[in-house]
């Protein structure tokens, strides 16, 4: 039988990494498909490792734009970001911390020199723009683009556009200290699983059709 395989980057901080596994088991049952999380680094198992099993698998990498993991470890496997379902769980995350709605957001993301990845992050704040019903401007974290302290700005809400807790959650925060609110990251929401079984559904259709 077919497996489902998700990659996420892998972080030490172990909540972290349950975040992928808890969102793999559930596009999992949803497919009816036997699912393994995997990570490219500082988590096992590893990616290589689970590829080097024979077993036919379909790949969703679960990092949230391109860049060099995407380009380099995954052979430029699609990025689960953008996507408007990944929009509509930070607008659930805002609510839940607080946040107006309409009241200016700013989008914190990883970043990276990738000028593929800012291409996303955009796409990405526009995407949240038009859920949120309101302005959203761009922050990263590292790479290309300006820092949340020369963006955030006081009564902003901040919208971490990370998967799951890590170094780069805990940074978004310290770097978000003027904002009046700050959402939790993605996390485990229902619509970042309903976008893995249709980025799965659409792999397993291009397989068959083949």
């Amino acid at each position: 039988m077919t497996r489902l395989v998700t990659v996420a980057h892998g972080t030490r901080t172990a909540a972290g990494n349950a975040v992928a596994a808890s969102l793999t088991a559930a596009a999992g049952a949803r497919l009816g498909l036997p699912a393994v999380a995997s990570y490219v680094e500082l988590c096992s198992p590893s990616f290589t490792s689970v590829m080097e099993s024979p077993e036919p698998s379909v790949v969703v990498p679960l990092l949230l734009s391109t860049g060099h993991h995407v380009r380099e470890d995954l052979a430029g496997a699609r990025a689960l970001g953008p996507d408007a379902l990944l929009a509509s769980a930070q607008v659930a995350r805002l609510l839940s911390a607080g946040a107006a709605p309409g009241q200016p957001v700013v989008m914190v993301a990883a970043g990276s020199r990738d000028p593929r990845a800012t291409r996303d992050l955009i796409l990405a704040a526009a995407y949240l723009s038009s859920a949120w019903g309101g302005p959203v401007r761009l922050a990263t974290l590292a790479g290309r683009g300006r820092r949340p302290a020369e963006v955030v700005r006081p009564g902003d809400a901040v919208s971490p556009y990370l998967l799951a807790p890590g170094f780069f959650a805990t940074r978004a925060r310290a770097g978000s200290a003027a904002a009046g609110v700050v959402a939790d990251v993605i996390g485990p929401h229902p619509a970042v699983v309903d976008l893995i079984v249709a980025r799965a559904s659409e792999l397993l259709g291009a397989r068959r059709s083949a």
